[in-house]
């Protein structure tokens, strides 16, 4: 065997070393139930084109004076506010403010309902008006909001009991709201005296994803589009400076991230934790289970979904009134969140946990122990559990 060729085994061994070592030190991809991000199941070719674009719009582009951040703003992406499409962190806390009662926002002149507590230079940030009052909003997660866009109204006002026929103390209903001319309206919609139902936001005030998109590129990035036109500080419309094209992508793949996947279903605390959970009747305004209708998109078509809500307003008591409404949300009325995904929420807060709407309890069971109103029985079932079954409720609350 010459020379070249000892030589050229030697290369080709050092190369196949190299790449089986390589191979050893890369990380393994996480399962897919350890993260939030990543499309939905049954996508078509194009769709799947469509949803990446949508992801880079959201996580990538960074907005800058030079692309038309501002001129007050809060955040200067989408994606700084949903890491990994998880939950805020009180870093990423937006600020809402209005009154108390639910006439309308008298305060809509003065840059409300969002706080744009950041400017560029040459202009001064928002300041809260004296008279208004304010409520802070932990970012949710994105995950699934396709689906929850999909359940019909009338599934949603079979879930309500706003007189408490049932007498459980459990009272929840929709929030009535006005919605944009631009919103499409979904098969099946219900209109009330020129009223809609919401199911986004923490008191279930925005109708739809596009609605959401619009106003989130509109007042928490200062970025007008032909949806949103108008600088929300002096009601001045200025050019569109984001295509339609690019708020539709963002939309399709909010529509469209996949629904969070529970974990360890087969483990006898998680199992028992959720029989305990339904027990001290949790599930009343934390449904498990629904039924997607009809969508554009077939891949959301008729579903079953397990998120871990009603999309209701219910009243949770004076510990959570912060004076401030939204549609005609009451100021201790706020929206069942969806706790799908909760397990995961630490990934995108820090490492911490930062739960209820404003992100003021740390933990699971601060959570549930600051309950009140409607849910306060509830509580009170569980304060009377044993530690063991207070541990299996915390078990299953985590792998979901």
């Amino acid at each position: 065997m010459g020379k070249k060729q000892l030589l050229g085994i030697l290369v080709l061994s050092v190369l196949i070393t190299g790449i089986i070592s390589c191979g050893k030190l890369m990380p393994e991809a996480p399962a897919d139930d350890e993260i939030l991000d990543g499309p939905m199941e049954g996508l078509t070719p194009e769709q799947r084109r469509i949803f990446l674009r949508g992801d880079v719009a959201f996580n990538d582009e960074i907005f800058s004076v030079n692309n038309g951040l501002g001129p007050r703003f809060v955040a200067t992406s989408c994606g700084s506010c949903h890491a990994g499409d998880g939950k805020g962190h009180p870093f990423t806390t937006l600020t809402r403010f209005g009154q108390s009662d639910t006439l309308a926002n008298g305060f809509l002149h003065l840059g409300g309902p969002q706080l744009q507590q950041r400017a560029l230079l040459g202009f001064q940030p928002e300041q809260i008006p004296a008279d208004a009052t304010f409520s802070k909003f932990t970012p949710p997660a994105n995950t699934g909001l396709g689906l929850l866009e999909a359940i019909t109204d009338a599934t949603i006002l079979a879930l309500a009991d706003e007189k408490d026929a049932d007498a459980d103390g459990i009272s929840g209903r929709p929030n009535w709201i006005n919605i944009p001319s631009y919103s499409l309206l979904r098969p099946g919609t219900v209109e009330r005296n020129g009223k809609y139902i919401g199911r986004f936001g923490k008191k279930a005030a925005v109708y739809d994803l596009l609605q959401q998109t619009a106003n989130a590129y509109n007042q928490d990035m200062g970025i007008n589009s032909t949806y949103e036109p108008y600088n929300t500080y002096d009601g001045l419309e200025v050019d569109p400076e984001i295509s339609n094209q690019t708020v539709l992508d963002v939309v399709f793949y909010l529509q469209t991230l996949k629904a969070p996947i529970q974990r360890n279903q087969n483990d006898a605390d998680v199992i028992a934790g959720k029989q305990l959970f339904m027990n001290i009747s949790c599930g009343k305004c934390h449904t498990p289970q629904l039924q997607t209708g009809l969508s554009s998109i077939a891949a959301l078509s008729n579903k079953t979904i397990f998120p871990y809500t009603d999309l209701l307003l219910h009243d949770m008591g004076p510990d959570l009134n912060d004076g401030y409404t939204e549609g005609t949300a009451l100021p201790a009325e706020w929206r069942t969140p969806p706790l799908w995904g909760l397990g995961l929420s630490k990934n995108s807060q820090g490492g911490q946990l930062f739960l209820m709407h404003d992100g003021r309890a740390k933990s699971i069971e601060e959570a549930i122990l600051l309950h009140g109103g409607e849910a306060s029985q509830s509580k009170i079932n569980f304060q009377g559990l044993s530690s063991a079954d207070k541990i299996s409720i915390i078990r299953f609350l985590e792998s979901l």
